[in-house]
């Protein structure tokens, strides 16, 4: 990201020049703002990773911006056949917010797993995608679960899953694979926003209208997994302190209208 667009100021002094290019998202720690990471135009910054498929290859055009909104869509797939897929932000972080506008749209795409619907996530602390097998279902990661209701029965969003992972929650390590939050249910298409306030391998809390609805600490590697134990190896050890940040494609349609972050002190 830069504070100044490059195109067009050819004869900008080069010290305007060296400033517009070293401006990156870590100085929102100085500014004090919310930070856009999607800039409601294209995907700059992004670089997709679907099952099955090599990193950059966004097969069936599954995430695309149209009218100003970063979209997941399945309309190019003649069947959904497990190709999940997660859309990755350049930088790794540690300390910050991060704050979604989301809201789930249409049918579900064909074969899509039935726990999926109406089902995608933000996934934090997350593995490098490079790290990634070409068949990896998700990304070794703390998932911030979003889902939608049926329109009838309760369903709760924010929750948390755990692959590759797991966390202390209410002082004991948890080691299912997910748990829920205290959220009421979003039924319809209608925009929820939502927070994640991650502090390093100290306490991540999920958030919605300023109410804490799920928090938890000691983000850590899962040895019980094949490809955590991996990474295990190369981390040094099993706890996370940092990591990517990516967007999920679970077969059900989905919109965000804003994902912005804001850097946090250590």
């Amino acid at each position: 990201m830069t504070l100044f667009p490059t195109r067009g100021f050819k004869f900008l002094p080069l010290f305007l020049l060296a400033l517009a290019c070293s401006f990156s998202v870590a100085d929102a720690e100085d500014q004090g703002k919310w930070i856009p990471l999607f800039n409601g135009k294209n995907l700059d910054g992004w670089t997709p990773k679907i099952k099955g498929y090599e990193l950059g290859e966004n097969f069936g055009n599954t995430f695309r911006v149209e009218d100003g909104l970063l979209k997941v869509r399945y309309d190019k797939y003649d069947k959904f056949d497990r190709r999940f897929g997660h859309l990755f932000y350049k930088d790794q972080f540690s300390n910050y917010r991060l704050r979604l506008e989301y809201r789930f749209v249409g049918e579900q795409a064909v074969e899509g797993p039935g726990w999926a619907y109406r089902n995608s996530g933000a996934m934090l602390h997350g593995e490098a995608p490079e790290t990634m097998a070409i068949d990896q279902d998700f990304p070794v990661s703390i998932e911030a679960q979003l889902l939608g209701g049926d329109g009838k029965k309760k369903r709760t969003t924010m929750n948390l899953c755990t692959p590759g992972t797991n966390v202390v929650l209410k002082g004991k390590l948890f080691k299912p694979h997910c748990t829920s939050s205290s959220s009421k249910t979003y039924h319809g298409e209608q925009w929820v926003t939502v927070e994640m306030e991650v502090h390093g391998n100290g306490i991540i809390k999920h958030i919605i209208d300023g109410k804490v609805v799920l928090e938890y600490t000691q983000s850590q590697l899962d040895p019980r997994d094949e490809h955590a134990r991996e990474l295990i190896t190369k981390n040094g050890g099993v706890m996370l302190s940092k990591g990517t940040i990516s967007l999920q494609s679970e077969s059900h349609p989905i919109d965000f209208r804003k994902v912005e972050l804001m850097i946090l002190e250590e």
